[in-house]
């Protein structure tokens, strides 16, 4: 009676396990036939010569996957404001240069909407943040909403799989570790390094930060860029949240610096960069160093534009369809 009941066991086991292979193999030869498509979610910028960065990271995507839709999305919606109203005139931007996609951008709702109204069902969406923070955290409660939509008959259903893969310096979880996502990051700048190596000046970064989420990556990132180029002192500093510009003065006096190269720790030079960091007012980060004795020189660049900075957007997407299971072309 035993052995029945071990034999039953067994054949039921090795049941389910054909069945679930059978499942997934359908899955598979389904992905293949469906219509998928990727969206490259930025924060955006309204600057036209901030677009290069984010222009850089599309075409780099486009060109690995050249029959795969590619489709550009802003998760600011002040930025998308701004593009919607342009978009009244375009023809004023399109002559500085500004692509018609993002004069036409929309937010990941609109976006995926449009996309599900011309059939593509599976979707991965890269962010270009730079780590897990306010932006990265909305992006991935929208996408797990309209993921999460059921229909009555399955055939209907707006999206068949909604992946979204991680930020630069990554997110939490166990499954990869965000540590190595640093050490990529910062190995990518080393450029930037070798240009304070150049000019005998110590490299200060403008992070964006945020109010929301500790921003304690940012001095886990800077601690890796002195084990990685002990001979050239860096510095990140946020415009919200920690380390500010106060907090960031106190180490450059304490380690007695007197030159930097200041450049922004953000994917685009928009805004922040231009007139925040580099700009005339008295507050400008450029400004505030100069009052302490510190001789400046603003680099005005989007990490978007260093093409080994952006190629790390490009592995994370790849990471992310290979752990979705979708098939790209």
């Amino acid at each position: 009676m035993k052995k029945i009941i071990i034999f039953i066991f067994a054949a039921l086991f090795l049941s389910k396990g054909v069945s679930m292979a059978q499942m997934e193999k359908k899955e598979t030869e389904k992905n293949k036939t469906e219509k998928n498509a990727i969206v490259i979610a930025s924060f955006g910028t309204t600057y036209p010569s901030g677009l290069k960065s984010i222009i850089n990271i599309i075409n780099m995507v486009k060109n690995e996957f050249p029959d795969t839709e590619v489709r550009v999305t802003f998760t600011s919606n002040i930025i998308r404001e701004i593009w919607q109203k342009r978009n009244k005139h375009p023809e004023e931007w399109i002559k500085k240069g500004v692509p018609k996609e993002i004069l036409n951008v929309k937010g990941i709702v609109a976006t995926l909407g449009e996309l599900s109204d011309e059939g593509y069902k599976n979707i991965v969406i890269q962010s270009t943040h730079i780590y897990h923070g306010e932006e990265f955290s909305d992006l991935l409660e929208y996408a797990r909403a309209l993921n999460s939509i059921q229909t009555i008959k399955k055939r209907w259903k707006p999206f068949h799989k909604i992946t979204v893969s991680r930020p630069a310096l990554g997110t939490y979880g166990d499954k990869i570790n965000y540590h190595e996502d640093i050490k990529k990051a910062v190995k990518a700048l080393k450029n930037d390094v070798e240009l304070a190596r150049k000019h005998n000046a110590a490299l200060v970064y403008m992070g964006h930060g945020n109010e929301f989420y500790s921003t304690g990556i940012y001095s886990e990132t800077e601690k890796e860029f002195n084990i990685q180029y002990p001979d050239v002192k860096t510095f990140i500093g946020v415009v919200e949240g920690y380390p500010g510009l106060d907090d960031l003065m106190e180490k450059l006096k304490e380690q007695k610096v007197k030159k930097v190269i200041l450049k922004p720790f953000m994917v685009v030079a928009g805004d922040h960069a231009i007139n925040d960091m580099a700009g005339d007012e008295p507050d400008s980060w450029k400004n505030v160093l100069n009052k302490e004795g510190i001789e400046v020189i603003p680099v005005i660049e989007g990490l978007g534009s260093n093409d080994d900075f952006a190629r790390i957007f490009l592995e994370h997407l790849k990471d992310a369809i290979n752990d979705g299971e979708i098939i790209l072309k």
